[in-house]
């Protein structure tokens, strides 16, 4: 029997990150599969309460009907959207699959290769917004960073619509 592997894809509710969303469950996960989805929130605006305590940390692996309540949401200060919602939603009644979301606070870069090595994930599905080279250059690549510190095999999903 084979172990139960922990898919991650880095979410930011863009177009860019759904299409790598979709795109893992179409391509990488498999029934019995955990898919975590890894997002990422500015730091700076979480003096209260348990906020603070999972500012080093990340939140706790949220179950699927927990990240389906705004209510709950509301405290990690993430708006899930709907269209992510939807497919992980489609996707765990179809597949056999535990769908799970992890809230980390800081640096995208950073924080994406630590959820890599905390998690642990197996491998991570992100998505590229197709940024031309200097942009590249001054703003840094989140999915070229990942892809040369990432500790696990990591799937960049281009986005089509090049600007």
């Amino acid at each position: 029997m084979e172990t139960t592997r922990r898919v991650g894809v880095a979410v930011d509710f863009s177009a860019c990150s759904n299409k790598a969303l979709k795109w893992a469950l179409d391509n990488v996960v498999r029934d019995e599969d955990h898919l975590i989805l890894v997002t990422i929130r500015p730091e700076g605006s979480y003096e209260k309460g348990e906020l603070q305590l999972w500012a080093t940390t990340g939140s706790p692996l949220i179950p699927l009907d927990e990240f389906s309540d705004p209510a709950i949401m509301k405290k990690y200060e993430v708006k899930v959207g709907a269209e992510v919602l939807d497919t992980v939603q489609t996707a765990s009644g179809q597949k056999k699959i535990q769908v799970l979301m992890k809230i980390y606070w800081g640096d995208a870069r950073e924080k994406i290769c630590e959820a890599i090595d905390k998690i642990p994930l197996d491998c991570l599905i992100i998505g590229n917004r197709g940024l031309g080279k200097l942009k590249r250059a001054i703003l840094g690549s989140v999915s070229n960073y990942v892809v040369n510190h990432g500790s696990c095999p990591v799937t960049v999903v281009k986005s089509s619509d090049h600007h």
